[in-house]
């Protein structure tokens, strides 16, 4: 180890010790109008942001504009023979504040399919990656290189009203949320599919079309889709890619700047990329315990060998639910009613089956129960789409519908740059030593 590398891991691990003193000591103890441990741990419990597309409730799970995932499914339009709903709607929904009509459905979807061609640049930009790049990574980057087309950026520079503002973004919200499943689709079958492309089908809904140009002309997985492209689409402002997509928009950054800062939230492992780990997790169970469906005590066993060696069981908890995610039931009703004899399926219900108690009785987390990101991988997979690294990008391509939604109403009501005060820890030391008052701060 270099010598200031040596040295920061002494300081950070001194640091460190005072932090967690102040944590056990001083935890509690009022800050202006958060606890100490707030203003460390996350910001848990802190209402400090408006988002109006949706709103998470602990026990009922997520609301779109007050409809539950069930209500969804059965008021949003659908395509013509499916029975799930279409994500224009949702994305109408969430927008206006209203259900909208097949009419309504029926436009936006040919709204998109008008805006939806790329330019060969953003290609290009994929193209100059390495192929062994991650998915999510391509993906941003074409975002990135998407944003040569925003229509705020061009009226920005050349002068205009604020009262304009939420026009452009509307303009460029529309245009990347067309543009996405092209791109996501061209990321794809670059890297998994020798670079056979795929030309879009105007014919087709938003998700169908996106599901034909990964390849896959199945309609359970066009149904998939777009239950998937529903469910995965927003989940109030503060989780990390809505929050932070809300944030650099907050500084007047377009959309193609702000959706590509959040992208790169939703690919850590402890918010998008979780669920391509749920599903490795699954995978080396089977592969383990010998294949097919493991007994609930042999999925005990390996539960708690995965705790014992300080990892945690994913897809498993919540920041803020504490009942299982109405997400993962959607999924387990998809489930049921077009593949119930998949093995992997299966193995992912008895999981759930065993997972909780086990959570539950040891205190592990709060919430012991499945959240959105433990059964999608099994569906997946099911219907040929194996390569897990991508799954995160199905869910980048969904989440844009809600955070993009609400950076248009951001815009509309002209909310202010987001700036919350920090302190240091030595700071912090001194307040709870009562020699700094935090009302002068």
């Amino acid at each position: 180890m270099s010598y200031i590398k040596e040295k920061f891991k002494a300081k950070a691990d001194e640091l460190g010790a005072e932090v967690k003193d102040l944590l056990k000591n001083h935890g509690t103890k009022k800050v202006g109008d958060v606890t100490v441990a707030q203003a460390y741990q996350g910001m848990r419990g802190i209402t400090g942001l408006v988002t109006e597309t949706s709103l998470l409730d602990a026990n009922e799970g997520i609301r779109f504009r007050g409809y539950s995932i069930p209500e969804l499914r059965e008021h949003l339009p659908k395509a013509p023979g499916g029975a799930e709903p279409l994500p224009e709607g949702l994305f109408y929904l969430m927008l206006i504040g209203e259900l909208p009509t097949e009419a309504d459905v029926q436009n936006l979807s040919s709204v998109l399919g008008r805006r939806s061609h790329v330019p060969n640049h953003v290609f290009d930009a994929i193209n100059a990656l390495p192929l062994h790049t991650h998915p999510m990574t391509m993906f941003t980057v074409a975002v990135m290189a998407l944003q040569t087309e925003s229509v705020f950026a061009k009226a920005y520079a050349e002068g205009m009203n604020k009262k304009d503002y939420w026009s452009y973004m509307y303009e460029d919200t529309l245009n990347l949320i067309a543009r996405l499943p092209r791109v996501a689709a061209y990321i794809y079958r670059r890297k998994y599919k020798n670079d056979q492309h795929i030309q879009p089908d105007g014919m087709l809904d938003w998700a169908a079309n996106f599901a034909h140009m990964l390849g896959y002309e199945d309609e359970g997985f066009k149904e998939l889709m777009r239950l998937y492209m529903v469910i995965h689409a927003d989940h109030e402002g503060g989780n990390v890619s809505a929050h932070t997509t809300h944030l650099v928009g907050s500084a007047l950054s377009d959309a193609y700047l702000s959706f590509a800062a959040g992208m790169n939230g939703l690919a850590g492992p402890l918010h998008g990329l979780a669920n391509q780990e749920v599903i490795k997790w699954i995978l080396d169970m089977k592969e383990e315990l010998g294949g097919g469906v493991p007994t609930k005590e042999q999925i005990d066993a390996f539960v708690r060998k995965t705790l014992a060696d300080g990892k945690v069981v994913p897809g498993y908890g919540h920041a803020v639910l504490r009942k299982t995610d109405p997400r993962f039931t959607a999924q387990q009703e998809f489930a049921k009613k077009h593949l119930a004899s998949d093995e992997l399926v299966q193995i992912v219900w008895r999981v759930y089956e065993t997972v909780p108690g086990i959570l539950g009785d040891l205190g592990k987390v709060k919430n012991p129960w499945p959240n959105v990101d433990a059964h999608s991988g099994a569906l997946l997979l099911h219907y040929g789409l194996k390569e897990y690294e991508f799954y995160t990008v199905l869910f980048g391509v969904s989440r844009a519908l809600g955070v993009l939604a609400s950076l248009c109403w951001d815009r509309a009501l002209g909310l202010s740059l987001e700036r919350p005060k920090s302190v240091t820890t030595e700071w912090m030391k001194e307040f709870v030593e009562g020699k700094v008052d935090a009302s002068a701060e």
